[in-house]
């Protein structure tokens, strides 16, 4: 082991004693040159071109990521958290592959070794253009992952729902995949149809959706929480969006090189029974589960992400609500990222604050990432506020509970 391994090693540990397995994570910002910022992600104006124009906008901001943006001409280390305390600083890969059992638990470290999920926000003006996410087989072509995701949309975050609350979904049924096929030949015609063929539903704050891969979808403007896989693999299939073009290379930038101008190959990447499915809302939206009833003691935990993909827990995440004043102590069977979205007080032995403006740089105190160890001993949660409540979300890897809701199960 070399010498800077020895540091991060030493340094990790000592950080984990010293906020008893909770770790503090600084903001992690991501541009996309493709799409305009909602402004709602609590950056200051001033910054949200703080990469420069040419990489557009800061429209994103991760949570508990070790996993690097997949964007051209991006900065080292883009899209990746880092633990900041006692004026030292490191990633949060670096952390988890120095003490992955202690941080992420045995199991994920021994199936994945790593930390294989992140969670972010996304805020965007706008609606973002009918895509899809290639599945493992798809993504393996390239050297990637697939990736499934779900949404939350928080009801702090979305006081304003920008210009297009819908998010179109899918195919409507008996679109054909000749139809889809013409649609990605028209590229460079200007708009090239596709949404003729999808369905929009409106967007509720306090509400979300899963979405496994290779299905497509055209995300609105609701600023939106989502948990996913480790992954940052995509494929455009909308070539103009509020009258701005897409690159093409949008739709081919995680396919084979010898398959870039193949119609029929990356028209089957779409998944033609789940995209054309007649009740896709029934099969894919999601509304807050308690996950007990102890609002009489002050707090209350819901599941907001949920269900599996192919039979597989791969993510999940749940709201936690501390009344004002109010204490309470929590186990969770894993690992998880978390974020302050309301409210102050202190989580373990780390205070937390909700922040209402954020400078580029800046450390703020909203942000944790709370270890294996952490979580299964049990982290008390307390709301110094007399008026408000402290809200915070978090999220889970894969496999972690022994059973969660299924899609549909708010409706029971």
């Amino acid at each position: 082991m070399n010498q800077t391994a020895i540091a991060v090693n030493h340094t990790t540990r000592r950080l984990l004693e010293a906020g008893e397995g909770i770790l503090r994570l600084s903001p992690t910002w991501v541009p996309r040159s493709y799409m305009l910022p909602g402004r709602r992600l609590k950056l200051d104006e001033r910054d949200l071109y703080a990469y420069g124009a040419h990489r557009g906008g800061i429209d994103e901001r991760w949570f508990a990521s070790t996993t690097p943006a997949m964007n051209d001409n991006r900065t080292p280390d883009e899209g990746l958290s880092y633990v900041v305390s006692e004026g030292e600083r490191l990633t949060l890969k670096e952390a988890v592959e120095a003490e992955g059992p202690r941080l992420v638990g045995k199991a994920i470290w021994e199936k994945y070794h790593r930390w294989p999920v992140y969670s972010k926000f996304f805020d965007n003006y706008g609606p973002i253009m009918h895509h899809l996410h290639q599945s493992d087989e798809q993504a393996r072509l390239v050297g990637r992952e697939g990736k499934p995701e779900g949404y939350y949309f928080p009801p702090q975050l979305n006081a304003t729902s920008g210009n297009f609350p819908h998010t179109y979904f899918g195919l409507e049924p008996g679109t054909t995949r000749e139809q889809v096929r013409a649609s990605l030949g028209r590229w460079d015609q200007g708009d090239n149809g596709i949404l003729d063929y999808a369905k929009a539903y409106r967007l509720k704050p306090g509400t979300g959706w899963l979405v496994p891969p290779r299905i497509l979808h055209a995300p609105g403007s609701l600023l939106t929480y989502e948990p996913q896989w480790g992954s940052d693999v995509l494929a455009m299939f909308q070539s103009m969006v509020d009258g701005r073009p897409v690159p093409r290379s949008l739709l081919t930038q995680d396919v084979p090189p010898e398959k870039h101008n193949d119609l029929d190959f990356l028209t089957d990447l779409v998944d033609w029974p789940a995209n054309t499915d007649a009740e896709f809302k029934k099969h894919h939206y999601l509304e807050p589960i308690p996950v007990a009833d102890s609002l009489s003691e002050g707090y209350i935990d819901k599941w907001i992400v949920y269900g599996t993909i192919d039979g597989q827990q791969k993510f999940s995440a749940r709201e936690l609500t501390v009344m004002p004043g109010a204490r309470c102590t929590i186990r969770d069977p894993g690992a998880y990222g978390l974020v302050v979205t309301q409210g102050h007080g202190r989580i373990g032995r780390l205070a937390v604050d909700c922040p209402s403006i954020i400078r580029f740089g800046q450390m703020t105190q909203d942000e944790l990432f709370v270890s294996w160890e952490a979580a299964t001993a049990g982290v008390t949660f307390e709301n110094h506020s007399a008026t408000d409540p402290l809200v915070t979300l978090r999220y889970f890897g894969p496999d972690v509970h022994d059973s969660v809701p299924q899609v549909g199960d708010h409706a029971r």
